[in-house]
């Protein structure tokens, strides 16, 4: 599994970035992909995912309202929407997949992102600031 994030860079506070995560190199289909955060010093932090198949999404409080995630299952793109940012949300985005099958008992779209997923991209270095 690859999974490549683009789409980082400097905003100003209220501004907006869209991200990317391009998924590859499997063939199972009921799969989630999240986006996770961190910050040097701190924990990782998931931030939001989506479902492959039913397209169900979560998102933390923080972000609730500003950031939108969405799929183009047939580029196995997903995207995270940013706006409003502010300079708290400063940190290098990863997205992660995870593979449902492969959690027994099984877990949901939020224990993945609390807990972790199984594969991680590269991270991509959102920056707000003025």
């Amino acid at each position: 599994v690859q999974l490549q994030a683009s789409g980082g860079g400097l905003v100003q506070p209220g501004g907006s970035l869209r991200l990317s995560c391009v998924a590859s190199g499997f063939t199972f289909d009921d799969y989630a992909i999240g986006w996770f955060r961190q910050v040097p010093g701190k924990q990782r932090e998931g931030v939001s995912g989506i479902n492959s198949l039913d397209g169900r999404t979560y998102y933390i409080d923080s972000v609730k309202g500003r950031f939108t995630i969405s799929r183009d299952n047939a580029k196995n793109t997903v995207y995270l929407q940013m706006n409003s940012l502010k300079p708290e949300d400063t940190a290098v985005y990863y997205c992660a997949l995870a593979i449902y099958s492969s959690h027994k008992p099984s877990r949901s779209l939020r224990a993945f992102l609390y807990y972790g997923m199984d594969y991680y991209g590269k991270g991509t270095q959102v920056t707000v600031s003025s």
